[in-house]
């Protein structure tokens, strides 16, 4: 299992990518399935630096490996406890000026990915997505 831990700052996402750059090349991730992994990891970290910690300092952890011909990475951190999973998905047949502001982050990684899930442990927010990669 590959770990990465950082700063929950905007400023480290360069870092997770070239991460997960690497990390999903060991896998044996296809190309294909690389970029949409991407897209979803930059949401939930951006959103874990962006809210997690209401302001304050913390650090998000970052796990990946491959599981049964999937790629499982987990978020982790100890943060606000919050489940994104929880919220209502947008109702994306409005148009943008009609639809209200959040949500289309989660949803677009839910739509993605094979599975997403969330748990609260041990005071850790731990969101977990799930590509089939066989």
């Amino acid at each position: 299992m590959a770990e990465l831990r950082l700063e929950a700052k905007r400023d480290n996402l360069s870092q997770l990518q070239e991460f997960l750059d690497t990390t999903l090349m060991e896998l044996g991730c296809p190309m294909k399935l690389v970029i949409p992994l991407q897209i979803a990891a930059e949401e939930i970290y951006i959103n874990i630096a962006s809210y997690a910690y209401e302001g304050g300092e913390g650090s998000a952890t970052i796990l990946a490996d491959k599981v049964d011909g999937q790629v499982r990475l987990q978020f982790i951190d100890q943060g606000t406890p919050y489940d994104p999973l929880a919220r209502e998905d947008p109702d994306v047949t409005l148009s943008a000026e009609e639809r209200p502001i959040g949500g289309l982050g989660i949803y677009m990684v839910k739509k993605s990915m094979d599975d997403v899930t969330y748990e609260y442990r041990d005071g850790s927010n731990i969101l977990t997505l799930w590509k089939r990669i066989a």
